[in-house]
């Protein structure tokens, strides 16, 4: 009786401790590489996502969803295209897009990070000056 008891207390600890250590989406964070640039076309906006405990970057993670728009201003209408660029550094994602207008733009992306179940979303804030 005594080693079951032994046994089940054990699987708990275990059990609670692999959970413990899994991370979860709320654990990454996204920053700008340039808070702040100039307007103008086919601006390379890069982004940087890390691992907050650790202050890793998260290579190869896979965006499915960005979007880019002037929300941080009132004005969530004027939005603008994004296209991924090739990454030159590890848990660095560029992207290509036009600043039309001087302001603050958000972007949002949504990822995938390997051995992440949940889907990673964050928000960065550039600004676009003259």
């Amino acid at each position: 009786m005594l080693s079951k008891i032994r046994t089940a207390a054990l699987a708990a600890t275990l059990s609670l401790a692999a959970s413990a250590a899994m991370a979860g989406a709320g654990d990454y964070a996204f920053e700008p590489v340039t808070p702040q640039m100039r307007k103008g076309e086919d601006v390379t906006l890069a982004v940087r996502l890390t691992n907050k405990q650790s202050g890793k970057p998260i290579p190869d993670a896979v965006i499915f969803k960005t979007r880019l728009d002037m929300a941080p201003d009132g004005m969530a209408e004027m939005e603008s295209a994004v296209a991924p660029l090739p990454s030159r550094e590890p848990g660095v994602y560029a992207f290509k897009t036009d600043l039309p207008m001087a302001g603050r733009y958000q972007m949002t992306l949504s990822v995938k990070v390997q051995g992440e179940p949940e889907t990673v979303t964050g928000k960065v804030i550039v600004t676009a000056v003259k």
